[in-house]
């Protein structure tokens, strides 16, 4: 082969290798926004009020809650924090039209307080997941 040829699948293969590469970044983000769940580990508590709920997670320390609209329309208030005694909560709110979070937290042994709202509905546990 001359150096033409041999160039020519050089830059083959580098593009071949750049859209895979890309391709494989790209993919699991995707795939992760697809599955609706944004919290590591397994749910562990669905907490209801009259506009939404909030659902927790937990995984080995780490906690996390999201919450979700009942019927989802219009932007509304909503909040959602997750707080592990003896710390400040991680807390996230906003105008938003569906679900709000996740916030999570490291509360390891330690037992947790959950709330949540959207609009005029809301829900706040004691401490829980001792």
């Amino acid at each position: 082969m001359d150096r033409g040829a041999i160039r020519r699948w050089l830059a083959l293969g580098m593009a071949v290798l750049t859209a895979s590469g890309l391709l494989a970044l790209s993919a699991p983000g995707a795939a992760h926004a697809a599955s609706g769940q944004n919290c590591p580990g397994r749910k562990v508590r669905t907490l209801p009020f009259s506009t939404g709920a909030v659902h927790v997670y937990k995984s080995g320390g780490l906690v996390c809650a999201v919450t979700v609209a009942k019927h989802p329309g219009p932007r509304r208030w909503m909040t959602v924090s997750v707080q592990a005694r003896g710390f400040r909560p991680a807390r996230e709110e906003g105008l938003r039209t569906h679900r709000i979070g996740p916030v999570d937290t490291y509360a390891g042994q330690r037992c947790v307080r959950v709330r949540g709202s959207r609009g005029s509905g809301s829900v706040s546990t004691g401490w829980i997941l001792c």
